[in-house]
């Protein structure tokens, strides 16, 4: 016999239109620039992948990402600060790209601020190349920041 061990405490799950206002408290705890609730609303109803990951029935992450065209484009991953550091974001990153590789994309794309050096770590770890960079692509305190765009192949078996 076998016994298969879940954590009782935390879940993945699609996010719902009902979730939006508990999902901008995180995104005005964690974003200098952050989205709008229309912003989140729209991605729903064009059909994104959008997830949230709890933690005792807190939310502690999400995630938002389109596919076409044989390409996903992760637009939107994060983790409440109290809980970086814990894998989380990893198990949401793949979680994204488990649901790209089902809508059959061949490539995952996403910008990360140049600044951000712990996505980077994330995101290279993973298996991301880095592909280009789109200057002043964020608006910050100084005027704009660069954006380092990230690109990974969804066919290659070492990628999570």
């Amino acid at each position: 016999m076998s016994a298969i061990l879940k954590d009782p405490l935390s879940q993945m799950r699609p996010m719902q239109d009902a979730d939006v206002q508990r999902v901008m408290e995180l995104e005005l705890l964690v974003y200098e620039f952050p989205w709008t609730p229309g912003i989140f609303r729209d991605c729903l109803r064009a059909g994104y992948c959008c997830w949230l990951y709890t933690l005792d029935d807190h939310f502690t992450g999400y995630g938002v990402m389109s596919v076409a065209a044989g390409e996903a484009h992760i637009l939107n991953l994060c983790i409440h600060p109290t809980h970086r550091g814990e894998g989380l974001g990893r198990r949401l990153l793949q979680q994204l790209l488990r649901l790209a590789r089902i809508h059959r994309a061949d490539t995952a794309f996403l910008e990360v601020r140049v600044s951000n050096r712990t996505a980077l770590a994330l995101y290279r770890d993973v298996g991301f190349n880095e592909v280009g960079l789109r200057r002043g692509y964020y608006p910050s305190r100084a005027g704009r920041e660069d954006a380092v765009l990230l690109a990974l192949n969804l066919g290659d078996s070492t990628a999570s």
